[in-house]
């Protein structure tokens, strides 16, 4: 409903104004129109000042008030005009507005049947019933809601809810209820948005600050967990869930805070202890301990302990098979490792979910240089020996490679799928380098097992995988060694 400004023949000598206060009234009215609120307001200021039992300087102030949105301002001044003026319908009828929007119902109803008692104009009439009948379709649905929410039917619960509250958008304790209701439902954020709006639209509200700040803990935000927990202490310092809450998290904060500086001193081993602190200070919260091994998991990358990072950052990436950091941190941990294709894989995940991240793209692209220029293998270097060496040395140093390299001496997965392209790049160096033909082409600076480098070869390079060795005795040129394969 619009807001009624009075002229000056409202007033007059009835009012009983002096001068001064009918000049701050006047000039308040022009400031208004012209959108001057905070000028405006000081003029009805002055004017409520004069004459304290003037209803139209406590309306033009609740008009104002109403415009800057503040209506718990507002209130106030509608009701001394009520009280100073019974009659005055425009002002019962926007304290009705009011209240109404405040959720208090039976409150506004009355204020609206007042309204259609005191010989209302035309339009006060028909807004008078129109909002009536809107007030009596809000207990309605209040009742519903409140049945639902005692029957654990939140869904139900949040529909009625939802729809009262775009009447009663000021009203604390439906929005306390819903969010109760979001969190039942899983949706603490949610939860969060209605617990904020109703720390402000009620004073004091230390419960609702505790419950923000215990969400956010839940979510593993403990920064901003931190932040409402401490507006409940300003509130009330002997708050005693406040502060026992507030004891763990500054806790928490405080060893996050610590490994964050040591990461970025590069002191990763100090930093990775720290985030294993986190996980035991809050074993509870699974949040904590998914970003804590995802820190730790870069810690190790960056640290260049390659075996540790692929181990820690595969267990983040079962828990979240999206997660672009793990992802990226392990991709270089591969490339360590010279795992050229999971580095590969690694990073075109992590690009499928940040698409416009230059370290995922300058990753990606040095991956896929090293693989190639892995498949131009130098046998003489995997088999540690010279470009003139006899092949009695060539068949000893891969005796003794085979048998450091083969996967059966590995239990760990990760560290058998290194094991099994080494044992694959070992055995095709014996293998060229044990047959004069094929030492000639490589010496020549033709790889005789890359289908790149043959004549009349088209398509991509190949390696022979792990399988393609079932069969082949690494020890049948002669000597004492026999070795069983095992393959899975």
């Amino acid at each position: 409903m619009g807001l009624l400004l009075l002229g000056d023949g409202v007033c007059g000598a009835e009012c009983g104004v002096n001068a001064d206060v009918e000049k701050h009234l006047e000039l308040g009215k022009k400031l208004l129109a012209a959108g001057q609120l905070a000028d405006a307001l000081s003029q009805f200021h002055a004017a409520v000042d004069g004459d304290p039992d003037n209803y139209i300087a406590y309306y033009r102030r609740a008009t104002v008030f109403l415009a800057m949105g503040k209506s718990k301002a507002a209130l106030p001044d509608l009701t001394k005009v009520i009280e100073l003026k019974m009659d005055f319908t425009a002002a019962r009828l926007q304290r009705g507005h009011l209240l109404l929007k405040q959720g208090k119902l039976d409150e506004a109803e009355d204020d609206f049947k007042k309204v259609l008692k005191s010989n209302p104009s035309e339009n006060e009439e028909k807004e008078a019933q129109a909002q009536l009948i809107k007030s009596d379709e809000m207990q309605r649905l209040h009742s519903q809601a409140l049945d639902a929410f005692e029957s654990s039917d939140y869904t139900a619960a949040i529909t009625f809810l939802d729809k009262i509250l775009e009447v009663c958008v000021w009203d604390a304790e439906l929005r306390e209820l819903r969010a109760e209701c979001f969190i039942k439902e899983g949706e603490p954020r949610k939860a969060i948005s209605d617990l904020k709006a109703a720390s402000k639209l009620k004073n004091d509200n230390t419960e609702a600050f505790y419950k923000i700040s215990t969400l956010y803990y839940q979510l593993g935000d403990h920064e901003l967990s931190l932040s409402e927990v401490r507006e409940c202490l300003k509130l009330d310092q002997d708050h005693k869930r406040c502060f026992a809450h507030y004891k763990q998290v500054k806790k928490l904060n405080k060893l996050i805070e610590s490994a964050e500086e040591l990461i970025r001193d590069g002191r990763y081993t100090e930093a990775t202890s720290k985030y294993e602190s986190v996980m035991k200070t809050e074993p509870s919260v699974s949040e904590y301990t998914i970003r804590s091994k995802e820190r730790i998991c870069h810690c190790y990358s960056k640290d260049e302990k390659p075996v540790e990072a692929i181990r820690v950052c595969s267990e983040v990436l079962q828990m979240e098979p999206d997660n672009v950091n793990a992802l990226k941190d392990r991709a270089e941990a591969y490339l360590i490792e010279e795992m050229y294709d999971e580095a590969i894989q690694d990073y075109e995940t992590a690009q499928e979910h940040n698409e416009n991240d230059q370290q995922i793209r300058e990753g990606l692209e040095k991956a896929q240089r090293l693989l190639k220029q892995s498949q131009k293998r130098d046998y003489y270097k995997i088999l540690g020996v010279k470009r003139n060496a006899k092949k009695q040395e060539i068949i000893k140093a891969y005796r003794k490679l085979a048998l450091q390299w083969h996967p059966d001496n590995f239990q760990n997965e990760e560290e058998k799928k290194k094991a099994e392209k080494k044992f694959i790049d070992i055995a095709a160096a014996k293998e060229v380098l044990s047959d004069p033909e094929m030492r000639k082409k490589f010496d020549d600076g033709e790889d005789p097992l890359d289908a790149e480098t043959q004549q009349g070869g088209g398509g991509n390079p190949f390696h022979r995988s792990w399988n393609s060795w079932q069969g082949f005795n690494p020890f049948s040129s002669g000597g004492p060694f026999r070795f069983k394969f095992h393959f899975n």
